[in-house]
């Protein structure tokens, strides 16, 4: 048993634990349940569950989540248009989120893949310095995926 100022009291009967307790006007809280034998310790039960929320709060506060964004492209679109989308992507990163561009091929235009996969190429060099290639452009069915993530 540990009081409630840290110290050991050595190993006592339920009733002597309790009457400790009582006496410091604290609650016997079992600490190590599986040991032998369990350790319990006095303390102010409903304080600590106080601070393990607030630990809880602090840590949920300093966790940060990451968004996976997608921009999506046909092998067709623009030059104007994929500056746009370019904008975007760099919006994205800025915002420290990650970001999928899809390639999307429909019906016939799957032949040109290549051209598709040049058009990736050319978006990853212009975001060589905003950006890390998670993934490199990768065909998977009728749509060609790249993965980017900010850098730290």
């Amino acid at each position: 048993m540990i009081d409630a100022d840290g110290n050991q009291l050595g190993i006592l009967t339920l009733a002597d634990a309790l009457e400790e307790a009582a006496k410091a006007g604290l609650d016997l809280v079992e600490v190590a349940p599986n040991s032998s034998p369990p350790v319990c310790r006095i303390m102010d039960y409903g304080k600590y569950r106080y601070q393990q929320s607030k630990k809880k709060t602090i840590s949920k506060k300093s966790q940060t989540t990451i968004q996976v964004k997608e921009i999506r492209l046909r092998p067709k679109t623009e030059d104007h248009d994929k500056q746009i989308k370019l904008k975007h992507i760099k919006r994205f990163l800025d915002q420290n989120n990650k970001v999928k561009i899809t390639m999307m091929f429909r019906g016939r235009e799957i032949i040109y893949a290549d051209k598709g996969k040049k058009i990736m190429e050319d978006i990853k060099s212009e975001l060589e310095g905003a950006c890390t290639v998670d993934r490199e452009p990768k065909l998977e069915g009728r749509n060609m995926i790249m993965i980017v993530s900010p850098k730290k």
